[in-house]
């Protein structure tokens, strides 16, 4: 039988490549805190490569810092740009790589679906989802960049699934460690 802790802490990301934001929380139960929020700034970078070297470090760096049980990711959303899509989504994949390199599980979900579950609305624009998250968190200061608060958001929306769906199924890390968990529903 599974048996589930009873605290967690999960780190969301907002991958960008000019500012990528995080949030931090402890998830005690139904309950949730905040820990930390914050960007990382790369937009007096020109080299793209240069950025994602610096995603990768500082998403390493954050890891190794608050020890998270999983990684909550936003996935790209379709733009009229797709050089801009391609550029997200190699951001994003280079977080991800990142937690993987640490055994962090990483979940993706939608913007529609983080606006969703923070307000009520797949709508909301940036400032709705803050000023929900100021109300659900207890915090006063209001971030500099609205990137903070979008991270600190897919963390809050991942617990939400948990919470909604606790007993639910298993995540896995990896395909890896679904087979080994499976192996009479894999041929």
């Amino acid at each position: 039988m599974l048996v589930e802790k009873k605290e967690r802490v999960i780190m969301g990301i907002d991958p960008g490549t000019a500012i990528m934001g995080y949030g931090v929380i402890l998830e005690k139960g139904s309950k949730i805190e905040l820990v930390n929020m914050g960007i990382v700034r790369m937009d007096h970078l020109d080299d793209h490569f240069l950025k994602l070297q610096r995603i990768f470090e500082k998403t390493i760096a954050l890891i190794d810092e608050y020890q998270p049980d999983v990684l909550a990711i936003e996935a790209p959303f379709y733009g009229k740009n797709i050089q801009v899509m391609l550029k997200l989504g190699r951001a994003q994949g280079i977080a991800m790589a990142a937690a993987l390199s640490r055994n962090i599980s990483v979940t993706e979900y939608a913007p529609r679906k983080i606006k969703q579950s923070i307000t009520g609305k797949g709508t909301a624009s940036k400032e709705q989802v803050a000023a929900m998250l100021q109300r659900l968190l207890n915090f006063k200061e209001t971030p500099e960049f609205l990137d903070a608060t979008d991270g600190l958001a897919v963390a809050v929306c991942h617990s939400f699934q948990r919470i909604n769906t606790v007993g639910t199924g298993k995540s896995y890390s990896g395909w890896d460690a679904f087979v080994k968990d499976n192996k009479k529903r894999v041929k």
